[in-house]
């Protein structure tokens, strides 16, 4: 019995999924490695490396197969939560009900 087409879908996507693990980790290195250096004059840089950081895991759930939709309500599930329970981000700066209202905002 040959696997044929499938065998070589399902090697394509554990190699993607390999890729994808390794530019997290590279891309969250690089963050880490900005944060150390100091982050005045580098917003630009950091936006842009969080950015892929949050393309990528995206990316990769939807390799796993879980679909940009779940992540999406997973998120503000989380958001929410976190703005009940008064989490320390949320309590100290208001972090979350800022992304609360952001992603409200954007949703329309």
């Amino acid at each position: 019995m040959s696997l044929g087409n499938k065998g070589i879908d399902i090697t394509k996507n554990i190699k993607i999924i390999e890729w994808l693990k390794s530019e997290l980790l590279s891309s969250v290195a690089s963050l880490f490695e900005l944060l150390v250096k100091g982050i005045k004059g580098q917003q630009e840089a950091i936006a842009d490396i969080l950015a892929n950081i949050i393309l990528v895991a995206y990316v990769l759930g939807r390799r796993l197969g879980i679909n940009y939709s779940n992540l999406d309500m997973r998120i503000e599930d989380k958001v929410k939560l976190g703005v009940l329970e008064d989490h320390k981000v949320e309590s100290w700066f208001g972090d979350l009900s800022a992304l609360k209202k952001h992603m409200n905002r954007n949703s329309k």
